[in-house]
C-alpha cells in the first residue's frame, strides 16, 4: 500500500486529525508526543507561524525516530510554493484552507495525498474533477452537518472531513458523523491556547483520548 493510500486508510480509522501551531519548537513537539500518546497516528501541523517550517522539520525527525507510523500533515498551504517547502521538509500529505490548484499540482507530482478545503457545491465538483478523493468542509461552524446532509448524496465517492468550529462534545461530533464525515479536524477546542501556554501535555493525552472514545462510540453507535 502506498502511502497515500495508507493515509486515506487511517484518517477514517482513526476518526479525528488534531491539528495545531506553536511558536515554540519544543512544545510543537511535545503535542506531538503527547497526541501519538493517546494514539493518534495523524495529526496536521498548520503553517501558521514563521517558525512553522522550522519546527516541521524537527517534528519530522521526531516521527523518524521516536515516532513509530506517526504521518505528519501540513496545513494551510496557500500556494505552490509552501507546498513545495513542507513536502521537501518531509510532509506526508497537504491541506488546504481552499482550493489551491497550483499546490495541487506540486502534491501531484510527488504523488502525495491533498486534502482541499471547500465551502460550496461547486468548489467541491472543481476538487473532484482534479481528483480529490477527501475534502475539507471549512469553516465546519458556519457549514454544520445539515449542509453535508444536503450535499452528501451528490458526492458518494468523496470523503469529507470538517474543521473549524468542531467541538470536544458527544451530541456535535455525532451530528457530524450522522451527516456522513470520515473523520473531523479538531484544533483549538482539543489543544486549546492555555494548554499550550502551561505545557500541559498530560492534559492533550487526556483529552486526545476522550475524543477517541467519543468518535469510537459514535461510530458504533453504544
Amino acid at each position: 500500500m502506498n502511502k497515500k493510500s495508507a493515509i486515506l486508510e487511517l484518517i477514517p480509522r482513526q476518526g479525528i486529525l488534531p491539528l495545531y501551531f506553536y511558536k515554540d519548537t519544543e512544545v510543537s513537539i511535545g503535542v506531538l508526543r503527547a497526541l501519538y500518546a493517546a494514539g493518534i497516528k495523524t495529526v496536521e501541523y498548520t503553517n501558521r507561524g514563521e517558525a512553522a517550517l522550522a519546527n516541521f522539520r524537527e517534528m519530522r525527525r521526531v516521527c523518524d525516530t521516536e515516532l513509530k507510523g506517526m504521518y505528519l500533515g501540513v496545513g494551510t498551504i496557500k500556494n505552490a510554493e509552501q507546498a513545495r517547502q513542507f513536502i521537501n521538509a518531509g510532509a506526508d500529505y497537504i491541506i488546504s484552507p481552499g482550493l489551491v490548484e497550483d499546490a495541487i499540482e506540486v502534491a501531484n507530482a510527488h504523488d502525495l495525498l491533498w486534502v482541499p478545503g471547500c465551502m460550496t457545491p461547486t468548489e467541491i465538483i472543481r476538487a473532484e474533477q482534479l481528483g480529490a478523493k477527501m475534502v475539507k468542509l471549512f469553516p465546519g461552524n458556519i457549514l454544520g452537518p445539515s449542509f453535508l446532509s444536503a450535499i452528501k448524496e451528490l458526492f458518494p465517492e468523496l470523503l469529507f472531513m470538517p474543521t473549524g468550529g468542531v467541538d470536544l462534545d458527544k451530541d456535535n461530533i455525532a451530528a457530524w458523523f450522522k451527516a456522513g464525515v470520515c473523520a473531523v479536524g479538531m484544533g483549538s477546542k482539543l489543544i486549546t491556547k492555555k494548554i499550550l501556554e502551561e505545557k500541559d501535555y498530560s492534559k492533550i493525552t487526556e483529552l486526545a483520548k476522550k475524543a477517541n472514545d467519543i468518535i469510537q462510540s459514535v461510530k458504533t453507535g453504544t
